[in-house]
């Protein structure tokens, strides 16, 4: 009998202070058949030890934990690891906690409401290199986003890039932007710019969350609005 041989499960670290939780979400994400779960860990510390050592094609990360916080866990594991895709699974939406963890490299935000097959194809999507955001988090991002100071009116035109960027993004993630409304993927702008695919990908969700955007096309969008692009 022939057939395409089966995929490869993903192999995936959980991080939880909270053993019930993460013994939980280990046994319920094992049981599936495209899931691996490699190891688990108590605290940031521990999450970044259980990364060294199983390299894992992602890890489901809890926001607030001992030792090293979630968002700080996210930001070394970006750095060290920038292969890894980081998911916050967490039961904070408020959008302190979801700027700094998006900003600090997490590819998806999630809130402990989601069920196991969300979270599933959430850890899919990361790998791939997509952003997932629970509703929640978005409307969380949308509130911080109307609550935000008036942004200065779009005749400064397009040279605004020399000077002080909307949101908070930096020239680098201001030039992917602009490449990405005109119509570049990853492999274009890392070529372009002479960057690995994994830093496209960490700069591309940093340039997402600041923007609030939830794809290319509304980032797209964006880059077109604040003379960007």
């Amino acid at each position: 009998m022939t057939g395409e041989p089966p995929a490869r499960a993903l192999r995936v670290v959980v991080a939880d202070d909270q053993a019930s939780v993460r013994e939980g979400l280990a046994l319920m994400l094992d049981l599936l058949p495209d899931i691996d779960v490699v190891g688990t860990a108590a605290n940031g510390a521990e999450a970044l030890e259980r990364v060294a050592e199983h390299r894992p094609d992602a890890i489901l990360l809890d926001l607030h934990m001992p030792v090293l916080d979630g968002t700080e866990a996210t930001r070394r594991l970006t750095a060290e690891h920038p292969e890894v895709a980081v998911v916050v699974l967490t039961t904070y939406a408020d959008d302190r906690s979801v700027l700094d963890t998006l900003r600090a490299g997490a590819r998806s935000y999630l809130t402990k409401d989601a069920d196991r097959m969300h979270i599933a194809r959430t850890l899919h999507s990361a790998v791939a290199g997509l952003t997932v955001l629970h509703p929640t988090v978005q409307a969380t991002l949308l509130a911080a986003a109307e609550q935000a100071a008036p942004r200065p009116a779009r005749d400064d035109g397009p040279d605004r890039a020399a000077g002080a960027l909307p949101d908070g993004l930096t020239r680098r993630e201001a030039e992917i932007l602009a490449l990405i409304a005109r119509g570049r993927n990853n492999a274009e702008i890392a070529a372009e710019l002479f960057l690995s695919g994994n830093t496209v990908k960490t700069h591309i969700n940093r340039v997402f969350a600041k923007t609030g955007s939830r794809d290319r096309a509304a980032a797209a969008r964006y880059a077109r609005e604040h003379g960007l692009g």
